[in-house]
């Protein structure tokens, strides 16, 4: 045969190798039948959920809450009067107090013998110490709770939040996040690197930015980058911003296991008045994650030993799935919140919240 023969027998046979693998590698990257689809918004605009019924158990099993322990008595001796050196919670009666302490120990240290659940914040046998790290931060992560079901309310709604809500059974949640170092270093036709080509289960495995919480959930960098007027001058949006924005949006969609359109009317996506009201409800949620790791978690930042901060020495903060882990509701909505009162801020600060500010 002459070497024509196999230069283009080679060349077909490479050929088709190439596309059976492309053909492959598309199907098992694409979702396979067997979906549910949910309308949450307008009537022929596509405004649904779709959920991938494989995975609901795993879902379902990450959201199961526990028994509520039975409610203690709110009457009695204040915790303050009988304990010492009761700094947050001393409002609540003795039983009261008891009751949220064996709660926290099941929630963020299970153990099957109680008393070691108690050592993972105070010592033992001197629950007034302050030696170990953990009581301060405890403390400072009550304090948050109390804030949260007090001042943002247009988030959380009446459902409110508990330790459990982000802990699970663990110390540290599950779903943190922290800086990482650069993955490429700023090229001189960019402000600043792109970080692409990393994806991150956080923002969905997408080829976008893989940390698009630090511009958005510590720092108030605006979101919006929608350019209104054709070669603006000074005009702030660009490619690499909407990148930025859309690793965001990425997130928070895997977060809670929803499309595009549980928020927004994909016929215009900067339109608030064609959007969902779970837009302004999402709206508060960064807010809310903003004061989260700006007023309490960073600031915490000296307490923390270094196997508990990230690799540039900052805190791991909390983003949207710490709390929703996959589900548009935390729990599936479950108000742990009535079973647990004594999470509500204490009385003072609860009237406090409701008066008008003044000058």
């Amino acid at each position: 045969m002459k070497p024509e023969f196999y230069r283009t027998f080679g060349f077909l046979f490479w050929t088709g190798v190439a596309a059976i693998a492309t053909a492959a590698f598309l199907v098992v990257t694409f979702e396979r039948p067997g979906t549910t689809e949910v309308q949450m918004g307008f009537r022929g605009t596509a405004m649904e959920v779709v959920y991938n019924n494989r995975n609901l158990d795993r879902i379902q099993a990450r959201n199961i809450v526990p028994a509520a322990i039975e409610p203690a008595d709110p009457e009695g001796p204040r915790a303050s009067e009988v304990f010492e050196n009761v700094q947050v919670l001393g409002h609540l009666s003795v039983e009261q107090f008891n009751r949220i302490m064996q709660a926290m120990s099941e929630w963020i240290y299970p153990n099957e013998n109680p008393a070691e659940s108690c050592n993972g914040c105070h010592v033992p046998g001197n629950f007034a110490a302050e030696d170990i790290y953990t009581k301060h931060v405890a403390r400072r992560m009550l304090q948050m709770v109390h804030t949260i079901n007090s001042s943002f309310a247009n988030h959380v709604q009446n459902t409110g939040v508990t330790c459990y809500t982000c802990h699970r059974g663990q110390a540290v949640p599950a779903a943190v996040w922290s800086q990482a170092p650069s993955n490429a270093p700023a090229s001189r036709m960019w402000q600043v690197a792109g970080e692409q080509n990393r994806p991150v289960a956080a923002t969905g495995y997408a080829t976008l930015p893989s940390d698009p919480f630090t511009p958005y959930l510590l720092r108030d960098e605006p979101i919006r980058h929608q350019s209104e007027t054709a070669r603006e001058r000074n005009n702030n949006a660009s490619i690499i911003q909407t990148e930025w924005i859309y690793g965001l949006m990425m997130h928070m969609s895997t977060s809670l296991g929803v499309n595009c359109t549980f928020c927004h009317n994909s016929r215009s996506f900067a339109s608030w008045e064609t959007s969902t009201p779970q837009r302004v409800t999402a709206w508060h949620g960064i807010r809310m994650v903003r004061a989260i790791n700006n007023d309490y978690i960073e600031p915490l930042r000296e307490r923390f030993p270094p196997h508990r901060l990230g690799p540039l020495g900052d805190t791991l903060k909390v983003n949207c799935t710490t709390c929703h882990q996959g589900v548009y509701r935390p729990l599936y909505g479950a108000p742990m919140l009535s079973d647990y009162p004594e999470l509500n801020p204490p009385p003072r600060r609860a009237e406090a919240a409701s008066q008008p500010a003044r000058n």
